[in-house]
């Protein structure tokens, strides 16, 4: 399962951000709940902080990102930070994995 990156400035710099079909399980596990759960929780704005925490530390590492750094990047940059910074990003990230790259979808057809 191929999913489409999602490219964004956080916190020090811009990151890609990709949640992978293993990651999803750990995702899955630390939230507690299934993916489409999670999404549909996250887009109807009923998430929780580890919600948005979790789905931005495992898309940073799905990025390429060491775990060690991802971790950091979440406590320098989303712990103790406004919601109107993480959760756009945490949706951004989910709606890449959930719908994929415009291009896609289309298969190059308008």
């Amino acid at each position: 399962m191929m999913t489409a990156p999602h490219r964004a400035f956080f916190g020090d710099a811009e990151y890609e951000f990709r949640i992978t079909a293993s990651l999803i399980s750990e995702l899955e596990r630390k939230t507690n709940a299934g993916i489409g759960t999670l999404c549909s929780r996250i887009f109807a704005r009923q998430f929780t902080q580890a919600d948005i925490n979790e789905t931005i530390r495992l898309a940073l590492i799905g990025g390429g990102v060491a775990p060690e750094r991802a971790a950091s990047l979440i406590a320098s940059y989303a712990v103790d930070r406004s919601l109107s910074e993480t959760y756009p990003l945490a949706v951004a990230i989910l709606d890449a994995l959930w719908f994929g790259q415009p291009h896609e979808a289309s298969n190059g057809q308008t």
